[in-house]
């Protein structure tokens, strides 16, 4: 992972193969951003005419390269646009900075070293720039070749190697706690997408769980996996029935974090389907090809448990992951089978590719077991979420409206886009079954929302409990933009380590 310094070096005496400054878009052309002063200095006070002259506004997300004048000693500035100058006694928002550092590091791909000046006015500003320099840096290259490749002309260029955010202090325990925090959130998400990534014939749920075993053992905390005869043994009828299709057998993963200190209790609870090819509904032509994303919900829910457990937060947090391949064969479910869940309902499968909420019925039905204070789970469901919500934005719905608000003004704080859905009860009926408790699928309209209403059947009573279908964000297909990559985002993760920080500090609004 890039490595990250804090440095109080001035602008104009830092080694580097870059420097970053920000540019805001003024009334009447870029404004130069403070933390760049001394950069200015070294253009005799003329960085934003000359930037101008170039064609750059400030517009969120511009990159503009400028060769260094001779009072600094790297080769290049380069200014990344920041967007509109806040009012006069504003400062920039955070995500405003984790986008900018983000557009950074991907530019600078292939670099040694590159000092980011951008504004830093307080310990938050500082965990922003840093987040977002990390987040932008990353890379999937695991199966390209590596460094040999990287060098070779038209090979793959390795991420950035180092950020220096200058002014910020390493002395101040502020800056120095928020630094931290940031590598361990961004290197957490950073995980989740290289699991995201990564082909499903080498993440099968066998392989995801070994991953588990060993973070969780080098960590000191708690895992316990259920395979195949365990699951068949336990009753847990929604996995192993979308599961018993695949010749890669399914796993329930519980990997638990405790501390001495704790007073509460979360669970959070991800859908893992390594592939989904649909099983017997089988998807349709170009729609199978980016599959290997339906466990992201699993990756983010282990990803911000260990993330829960480096920060050490005093807060207990438990993360099930639910796995399974979903594949077509002799063996696999069909549509009008009736299944026995782990709670003990029958569930009519009208249709076989809705099985995400067969996995996390189980999931949330032995999750509930423990009474947790809060139940989150986490899943690419449905793609009506994302008809309804488009690709960058994730749908939350609870059985608790403050809870659904919380959950929502975090994800915002963090800067996962999200938006408060509804349970409608009347949506219900739709999955009323004449030959079984319940059946998978219901009314088209409003398809993700039925889909919550299915998992809230599974949740313990009296249990405060929240879906997040991340089915649009959680894998991005278009050109990278900020500090998301193309591929597997890490959706999230962010959101529940802030809700576990929210926890720990009783601060939940």
């Amino acid at each position: 992972m890039t490595a990250l310094t804090l440095s109080t070096a001035g602008a104009a005496t830092l080694r580097a193969d870059a420097l970053v400054v920000g540019v805001a878009k003024g009334a009447k052309g870029p404004v130069v951003a403070t933390g760049a002063e001394a950069v200015d200095t070294a253009f005799d006070g003329k960085l934003a005419a000359v930037l101008d002259a170039l064609g750059a506004s400030g517009s969120e997300g511009e990159v503009t390269k400028v060769p260094a004048p001779a009072g600094l000693k790297v080769p290049v500035v380069l200014a990344v646009g920041l967007g509109p100058l806040p009012e006069s006694d504003e400062s920039y928002d955070e995500e405003t900075l984790r986008r900018a550092a983000g557009v950074a590091a991907r530019a600078l791909s292939g670099a040694k070293k590159a000092a980011f000046a951008l504004p830093l006015e307080d310990a938050s500003a500082v965990t922003a720039v840093a987040e977002g320099a990390l987040l932008g840096a990353y890379a999937f290259t695991a199966y390209q070749g590596g460094e040999k490749k990287a060098k070779e002309n038209g090979g793959p260029k390795l991420p950035l190697a180092e950020v220096a955010l200058l002014g910020a202090k390493p002395r101040d325990k502020e800056h120095k706690a928020a630094a931290e925090r940031a590598k361990i959130v961004a290197a957490e998400v950073n995980i989740a997408r290289d699991l995201i990534n990564t082909p499903p014939n080498d993440l099968t749920p066998e392989a995801f769980a070994a991953v588990a075993q060993t973070t969780a053992k080098e960590l000191g905390i708690k895992v316990q996996v259920l395979d195949e005869k365990a699951l068949v043994k336990g009753g847990y009828g929604g996995i192993m029935g979308v599961g018993k299709g695949s010749e890669n057998p399914p796993r329930l993963v519980k990997i638990a974090y405790t501390h001495p200190d704790a007073e509460k209790h979360l669970a959070f609870v991800g859908k893992g389907i390594t592939y989904d090819s649909g099983g017997i509904s089988l998807k349709p032509a170009g729609h199978n090809e980016t599959m290997k994303c339906d466990m992201s919900g699993a990756a983010a829910v282990f990803s911000a448990v260990v993330a829960v457990a480096k920060l050490g937060l005093p807060v207990n947090v438990t993360g099930w992951l639910a796995l399974a391949e979903n594949m077509p064969s002799g063996s696999a479910t069909r549509p009008g089978d009736v299944l026995r869940m782990y709670s003990g309902k029958t569930v009519e499968v009208l249709n076989t590719d809705a099985e995400g909420r067969l996995v996390l019925a189980d999931a949330l039905t032995r999750a509930s077991e423990e009474n947790p204070d809060a139940i989150v789970d986490v899943a690419t469901l449905t793609g009506a979420m994302v008809l309804a919500l488009g690709n960058r934005t994730f749908g939350i719905m609870a059985n608790d409206d403050a809870f659904r608000t919380s959950v929502h003004e975090i994800a915002e704080e963090v800067g996962e886009a999200s938006w408060p859905m509804p349970l409608p009860a009347d949506l219900r009926k739709g999955m009323d079954s004449p030959t079984a408790d319940i059946a998978n699928m219901g009314e088209r309209m409003g398809g993700g929302l039925v889909a919550g209403l299915f998992l809230q059947e599974f949740v313990g009573e009296g249990i405060t409990w929240a879906h997040l279908d991340i089915a649009g964000p959680a894998f991005h297909e278009g050109a990278p933009y900020g500090y998301t990559p193309k591929g597997g985002t890490g959706s999230a993760v962010r959101t529940l380590v802030r809700l576990a920080e929210r926890t720990a500090t009783g601060d939940l609004g």
